[in-house]
């Protein structure tokens, strides 16, 4: 259009003077548009746009109102899940903690008990050897006793049957009956 324009200046020379086109004989392009801005925005405050617009802005504040108030609420339960098992894991790592000083007091006595246990094992086999071998000790003696009476009647026996004849047993076997 601008074109046209610059044409047609050019066609009537430079002395020509720009004739401006209008509506009806007294509407400027202008002033014909600012007319039909004003017949709009008097239309929309008749059918009162700008309260149903408000009406729906506030419709729309209210919901996103609603959404963050249910964002804090969500917020403030995952802060309260998230404080829980963080108390939770912290409980969780206390009792471990005290499972293992448990396991270590348990196996520091099941080590002291074994350690007696096998302390007491170790004195009562200590004595039943020491029994043993003191058994063994009187059964030895009295064995060697045994031999010993054995030899020592055997000795006598042949020293008796040596020296004593039939004429001193006679005499010595009287002498028995008259002690009776």
């Amino acid at each position: 259009m601008l074109d046209l324009l610059l044409a047609a200046v050019e066609a009537h020379g430079e002395g020509a003077e720009f004739v401006e086109p209008t509506v009806l004989g007294f509407l400027t392009p202008t002033s014909f548009v600012a007319l039909a801005m004003i017949a709009v925005f008097a239309l929309m405050i008749w059918k009162k746009v700008p309260g149903a617009i408000g009406k729906a802005l506030d419709g729309k504040i209210a919901e996103i109102r609603d959404q963050l108030d249910e964002a804090k609420a969500l917020r403030a339960e995952a802060e309260a899940l998230k404080a829980e098992y963080q108390a939770k894991a912290a409980a969780a790592d206390g009792e471990a903690a005290a499972m293992v000083e448990r396991a270590k007091a348990e196996s520091k006595a099941i080590v002291a008990k074994a350690k007696s246990d096998a302390e007491a094992l170790v004195e009562r086999r200590t004595q039943m050897a020491e029994s043993k071998i003191a058994a063994e000790e009187r059964a030895a003696i009295d064995e060697v006793r045994a031999v010993a009476a054995k030899a020592a009647t055997a000795a006598a026996t042949r020293m008796i049957a040596e020296r004593r004849d039939a004429v001193s047993d006679k005499a010595l076997v009287d002498e028995a009956i008259a002690a009776l």
